[in-house]
């Protein structure tokens, strides 16, 4: 039986990493692809199979591909397209430059990462796809337009492409995790203090309070789940006999889905903004 591959975006840590610890686990031959150079040596270490890629640069995403399919022979059964950050902050605080930026990597450069992976998946007549959204590409949280914005796009695509593909032996899979274990706070972090001008903001104190809760916070979220537990749910869509629209992981993005298919629009605008008021705490 030939071995199947497949490519996983933002693998250095996080979802991302434990994907690529799955996958191989369960006889795949895996691509994890980084954007930093030290961190491509750290897993070729670990004795992973590396690919550098930069989604913010169309030339970075297309050589990336490239140098997979030299590796496998020009086929590729699956892609996860996990790569990606959050830019916080309020709408009117969020300049067009970062706006760009988010879009940038979380939108463009999975875009083209699809279209890379469509390229291959039709010459070959299969494949599955599997791209990380979140709770948010479905139920918009306050203070988080930008990262909103970009996965509610991302949901747009896979929704559109679903039926495009229909009737083929592709699959395209959305995986929607809530709060997980992961680096991507501190990245969201740093992002939030390098483009919101926090002190001449109406928002000031809403800010300085969630940083000052970030810097004492010791625990986890309620309802936060590990990476590698996350891993195990995206690890389906490229394991079941026909895969899922999408792959809900953890409490709040599993009620929320259905709160939001109940409720009128003003009661669950306020339950979200209640969840917002009780994480700020």
């Amino acid at each position: 039986m030939t071995q199947k591959s497949i490519l996983i975006t933002g693998a250095s840590s996080g979802i991302g990493y434990d994907s690529v610890l799955r996958m191989r686990a369960l006889g795949w031959r895996v691509f994890a692809a980084v954007r930093q150079e030290s961190d491509r040596s750290r897993l070729a270490a670990e004795g992973l199979e590396t690919v550098l890629m930069d989604l913010d640069d169309e030339n970075s995403v297309s050589a990336a591909f490239a140098a997979v399919l030299a590796q496998t022979g020009g086929t590729l059964d699956g892609v996860f397209c996990n790569a990606g950050y959050g830019q916080m902050g309020a709408v009117e605080d969020v300049s067009r430059a970062a706006l760009r930026a988010q879009f940038e990597t979380n939108v463009f450069g999975t875009w083209q990462c699809v279209a890379e992976a469509m390229k291959i998946f039709r010459k070959q007549g299969h494949g599955r796809l599997l791209v990380n959204s979140s709770i948010l590409g479905f139920a918009a949280m306050p203070m988080r337009g930008a990262y909103n914005s970009s996965k509610f796009a991302l949901e747009g695509m896979c929704d559109t492409l679903r039926h495009e593909v229909h009737g083929t032996e592709i699959y395209v899979s959305l995986v929607e995790p809530g709060p997980v274990t992961s680096r991507f706070s501190e990245h969201a972090l740093n992002k939030f203090k390098q483009n919101i001008d926090i002190e001449n903001s109406v928002h000031r104190v809403v800010y300085q309070n969630h940083l000052a809760r970030l810097a004492g916070q010791t625990k986890p979220t309620p309802f936060t789940v590990s990476a590698a537990a996350c891993a195990e749910i995206c690890a389906r869509a490229f394991t079941d006999a026909v895969p899922k629209p999408r792959y809900r992981v953890t409490v709040p993005t599993q009620v929320f889905w259905w709160l939001r298919k109940f409720l009128p629009t003003s009661v669950l605008d306020m339950l979200k903004r209640r969840a917002f008021a009780a994480e700020k705490r």
